[in-house]
């Protein structure tokens, strides 16, 4: 996977603002050209509005500022990079573009607060249900300014199912194309406390067998990984695991089970809301 376009969601909030900066830093990482997108919302009026004007002049009114607006968001960060404009959902309209446009990532500001207690009902959430590209999002602290993207250790998390061959492709090229270093974590899941063991510290068969497999996979990649092996639940093994490691950004597959509830796992969710560092969904 090459990463050669961005993809790039504002709504001229603080927090978009500054990701900026952020963007700028996994675009020159890259190599990559950024598009920014907004979508915005004809369907809103007040009473007043409503009053004086009809739905149609109010919508294109709408549609006007945001152009402007879009037009001269960050052109310091994007001088010369290519913007789009829609209107509707924002979610569904970020994905459809991404989808269509063939963009290789998607890098997505998200409200800090707001995103933890309503994950599931957020922007950011849908995107990264509906979304065919890879989605990376920044760590979500308190402050709307995310900490600045580095290159020096990437985590690829790895569930040693059908799936893992291709992330780990992802990732190896990923880590190669920024000049990381990548370690990779498998999480054997059970009841706590959390045990970390390293290569050539492991006690239990299970642990055993999962190195192998990891050295075989690694093998089939052409990829070498330092490699950690994480006992007790899932998602706070796994972050604690890429913790000890100092990482920088966390790669994790997303899974797509059918079914009404939607096609993302919780555990993809729960990871990507509480990460203390980026997370990259592949």
């Amino acid at each position: 996977m090459m990463i050669q376009k961005i993809l790039f969601p504002v709504d001229f909030s603080p927090s978009s603002t500054a990701m900026g900066p952020y963007v700028r830093r996994a675009a020159d990482l890259f190599g990559a050209e950024v598009t920014l997108v907004h979508v915005c919302d004809l369907e809103s009026h007040n009473g007043f509005e409503l009053y004086v004007r009809s739905p149609q002049e109010i919508a294109e009114t709408h549609r006007v500022v945001a152009d402007d607006e879009l037009r001269s968001f960050l052109l310091s960060e994007f001088p010369g990079s290519p913007r789009v404009l829609r209107s509707g959902e924002a979610a569904s309209e970020i994905a459809e573009v991404a989808n269509t446009g063939g963009f290789d990532l998607i890098v997505m500001p998200t409200h800090a607060a707001r995103f933890r207690r309503m994950l599931l009902g957020s922007t950011t959430a849908k995107v990264l249900n509906d979304a065919a590209c890879p989605v990376l999002t920044t760590e979500h602290a308190e402050s709307v300014v995310p900490r600045r993207l580095e290159q020096r250790v990437w985590v690829c998390a790895l569930s040693l199912g059908p799936d893992s061959e291709r992330v780990l492709r992802i990732a190896s090229q990923a880590a190669a194309d920024i000049q990381a270093r990548l370690s990779l974590v498998h999480v054997i899941d059970g009841p706590g406390p959390v045990r970390l063991s390293p290569a050539g510290e492991m006690d239990s068969d299970q642990s055993k067998g999962a190195f192998r497999r990891l050295a075989e996979l690694q093998k089939k990649v052409c990829c070498e990984a330092a490699v950690t092996i994480a006992e007790g639940p899932t998602k706070g093994a796994l972050l604690e695991a890429a913790q000890r490691c100092s990482a920088d950004a966390l790669i994790i597959g997303r899974t797509f089970p059918s079914g009404p509830v939607g096609r993302m796992r919780d555990l993809t969710y729960g990871i990507v809301r509480d990460s203390p560092f980026p997370v990259l969904s592949v």
